[in-house]
C-alpha cells in the first residue's frame, strides 16, 4: 500500500529557471515522510518512529521540471525494504490531470532507528516493523557507484553551520546536506569560469543527487571542510562529487554525495553539449 501526501507548494521553492529548486525536493519528501508515519500513524510504535528516525541515505532522480502552482503536488511514499536495523522508503513526485500522471521526481531514502539519548542506532522493534511492512512494496535500488576522493583547493569549500539547520537533536537536518553540497557546487563552479574568462558560461540542471550521511554534523562557529571535484565529463552531462570533513579529524567521513549535472538550454527548454572549451575545463578537474 501506499500513502499519498498532499504537498503545498511556495513561491519560495522556485529557482532562476523558475523550477522548483533541486534542494527543495528533499524537504518536501522529509513532508511526506513524516505525514507517513506521524499524521496517518498506523499505531503508537509507527507515531513515535517519526521522531525517532536517522536518514543514513538520499537518493533523488529528476525526471521533469516542477514549476509554482496554487494547487498542491502530490507525493506517494512507501516502504521498499525493512532490515533488522534499516528501512528503505521510497517516493515519487508527481500531478495527474484528465488520468495522466505527470512524474517530477523519483527517490529512495534508507533510514536507521536511532537512540539521540545515547547517539547510537537501534533495531526496529516487533510493533515498528509491522506498522513499516504494511506499506512494503519490494524492489532492489542499486547502490551509488562512489569514486576515489580529490582534494585541491579550487574544490574546496568551509560550511558554516546557521543555528536554524539544526534539528531539536542537535544535529543538522538531513535536508540541509544539498543546501551545502549546492554551495560547494556553485563555487567550485564559479571558480573555474573565473580562471577562463573566455570561455562561455552554460545552464545546468541537476539530474541525479545522491547523499550518504556518515556522521552527525553539529552546530559550532568553527566550519565544516566540504570539497568537490569533478568525476566524469560526458557528452551533455558532468558528474560531481564531494565530501564534508571536520578539520580537527580530517580522516573522519562525515557525509559524501553524487551529483549529475545536465547542460541546459534555457531557449528551447532541452539539454545540450557544452562548448569543447568548457568541456575541457570540467576536465582538468577529473
Amino acid at each position: 500500500m501506499r500513502h499519498v501526501y498532499e504537498c503545498p507548494m511556495r513561491w519560495a521553492d522556485l529557482d532562476l529557471l523558475g523550477h522548483v529548486n533541486n534542494v527543495v525536493y528533499a524537504d518536501y519528501l522529509q513532508e511526506a515522510r513524516v505525514d507517513m508515519l506521524r499524521v496517518h500513524a498506523r499505531g503508537p510504535a509507527t507515531g513515535a518512529l517519526a521522531e525517532a528516525l536517522l536518514v543514513v541515505s538520499n537518493q533523488l532522480t529528476y525526471v521533469e521540471p516542477l514549476l509554482f502552482d496554487t494547487r498542491p503536488v502530490f507525493i506517494e511514499c512507501w516502504v521498499t525494504e525493512v532490515r533488522a536495523a534499516t528501512a528503505t522508503l521510497a517516493y515519487e513526485v508527481y500531478r495527474e490531470r484528465d488520468g495522466e500522471r505527470t512524474v517530477y521526481l523519483r527517490a529512495s531514502t534508507v533510514l536507521t532507528p536511532y537512540v539521540f539519548a545515547e547517539e547510537r542506532p537501534r533495531r526496529f522493534t516487533p510493533e515498528e516493523r509491522a506498522g513499516l511492512e504494511a506499506y512494503l512494496e519490494p524492489v532492489e535500488v542499486e547502490p551509488t557507484p562512489y569514486g576515489e576522493p580529490v582534494h585541491h583547493e579550487l574544490g574546496h569549500y568551509p560550511v558554516r553551520v546557521r543555528f536554524s539547520d539544526v534539528d531539536i537533536y542537535g544535529h543538522v537536518n538531513n535536508v540541509k546536506y544539498f543546501e551545502y553540497f549546492q554551495e560547494g557546487r556553485v563555487a567550485v563552479m564559479t571558480r573555474l569560469l573565473e580562471q577562463a574568462p573566455g570561455v562561455e558560461r552554460q545552464s545546468v540542471v541537476v539530474a541525479q543527487q545522491d547523499i550518504e550521511y556518515k556522521r552527525p554534523m553539529l552546530f559550532r562557529s568553527e566550519p565544516y571542510d566540504l570539497w568537490t571535484w569533478v568525476s566524469h565529463v560526458g557528452r551533455r552531462s558532468v558528474i560531481l562529487e564531494g565530501e564534508i570533513r571536520d578539520p580537527g579529524a580530517p580522516d573522519r567521513l562525515l557525509a559524501r554525495g553524487r551529483f549529475v549535472l545536465v547542460f541546459f538550454d534555457t531557449t528551447t527548454g532541452r539539454s545540450t553539449e557544452p562548448s569543447p572549451q568548457l568541456r575541457e575545463l570540467y576536465a582538468s578537474l577529473v
